[in-house]
């Protein structure tokens, strides 16, 4: 979901920047099937009631970190591509809050209330944790209930986000002004 909120935004910034819809065809992306695989991957692992069969908790985290690992080396792949850094700070810092705490990501009880999200214990790859490790990177926010899908975020997440904008907007070719620097206004 964060990434689909990254990249509505990045097609508001991109027309707000002047950019146009039909040049995000000219973005040349290494490794595109991998982000399907990965997709297919987390679907598989997490079905969420859409699917008619659901996955033991052990194989659905398997399946996670395989398509996380997935989309790494796409982002690596694409490392060049404006916004791809901040995209791989987000999946890094998520990546690391998950391998920190079992195979996944602690929510806090105040954002899953937030967000209107019932857990008890496990739901997808988000958990409940007392004392979770490395908690400045764990879901710390919720979309208030009333927003469709509305979900809990990480700082990893929130990067994500804004490399989604920065990659949307800067294929759409989009620019913008730039603050001129102190230095540069005396010059």
């Amino acid at each position: 979901m964060v990434l689909v909120l990254g990249i509505i935004a990045g097609l508001i910034a991109g027309f707000a920047g002047g950019g146009r819809i039909d040049r995000i065809a000219d973005l040349a992306l290494r490794g595109a099937p991998l982000f399907f695989a990965a997709f297919v991957l987390q679907v598989i692992a997490f079905p969420s009631g859409i699917l008619p069969f659901a996955i033991a908790d052990s194989v659905a985290t398997t399946l996670w970190l395989c398509s996380y690992a997935l989309l790494v080396a796409l982002a690596l792949l694409n490392r060049r591509v404006r916004g791809f850094p901040l995209a791989i700070a987000g999946m890094f810092s998520n990546l690391a809050a998950v391998l920190a705490n079992h195979g996944h990501m602690p929510a806090l009880p105040s954002a899953l209330a937030a967000a209107g999200t019932p857990i008890e214990r496990v739901h997808n790859n988000s958990v409940v944790a007392d004392n979770p490790h490395l908690a400045w990177l764990i879901d710390r926010w919720g979309a208030p209930e009333w927003v469709p899908l509305a979900n809990v975020y990480s700082v990893g997440d929130v990067l994500l986000a804004l490399g989604a904008v920065v990659i949307v907007s800067a294929a759409m070719g989009a620019t913008f002004p730039r603050p001129l620097l102190p230095h540069a206004q005396r010059g």
